[in-house]
């Protein structure tokens, strides 16, 4: 990213509004929750929109502060829920895996150029990312407190009824940044 030519400031202020205006969306998303057999919220569309809008580099400043918002105990995730003890509880990898999506999104930006068949792949394996990472995590901590889990039954608790509803996100927030973008010229 360059500096801006009128002062030795990173980002414009411009994009520091966006970038906090998308933190606040992912707050708001995260309270949203979708009724099903297993409940999610709109968080990870939040994040998608965030880095397609927003792109991988500015992506993760935003996602960033959302999450240190969160940390110091405002409650901007799910269930209106904030402090450090959410982020080391048993699913705090995966928000903390929010910012391995936007890592990988600004790898294949660097590496591919700002493709949409791009920007949906390096979604897709930084999705892969954050399970995982989070997947690794919510074993640590849950065999911590309750006792051994078994891999197949972490993916069964935590990541296996999210696959398509996080696809479905991914896909919708491709749609909805994409003309969001272009009207912002970001």
């Amino acid at each position: 990213m360059e500096k801006s030519k009128t002062t030795n400031s990173v980002f414009t202020t411009k994009e520091m509004v966006l970038m906090a205006m998308m933190a606040a969306v992912t707050a708001v998303c995260s309270w949203i929750s979708v009724p099903a057999e297993v409940p999610f919220t709109l968080q990870t569309f939040a994040v998608f929109c965030t880095i397609g809008i927003l792109g991988g580099y500015r992506g993760v400043f935003s996602i960033l502060v959302y999450i240190l918002l969160g940390a110091v105990g405002i409650p901007v995730f799910s269930g209106m829920k904030g402090g450090a003890g959410v982020l080391f509880g048993a699913t705090g990898g995966y928000i903390i895996g929010f910012i391995f999506i936007a890592l990988v999104c600004m790898a294949a930006e660097k590496l591919f150029g700002k493709h949409l068949a791009v920007s949906i792949a390096a979604m897709l394996v930084g999705l892969l990312v954050c399970y995982a990472f989070g997947t690794a995590w919510f074993m640590y901590i849950y065999t911590r407190k309750n006792g051994a889990v078994t891999l197949a039954k972490a993916l069964r608790l935590c990541v296996i009824p999210f696959i398509i509803p996080d696809i479905l996100k991914l896909i919708l927030a491709v749609l909805v940044s994409g003309r969001i973008r272009k009207s912002i010229s970001v």
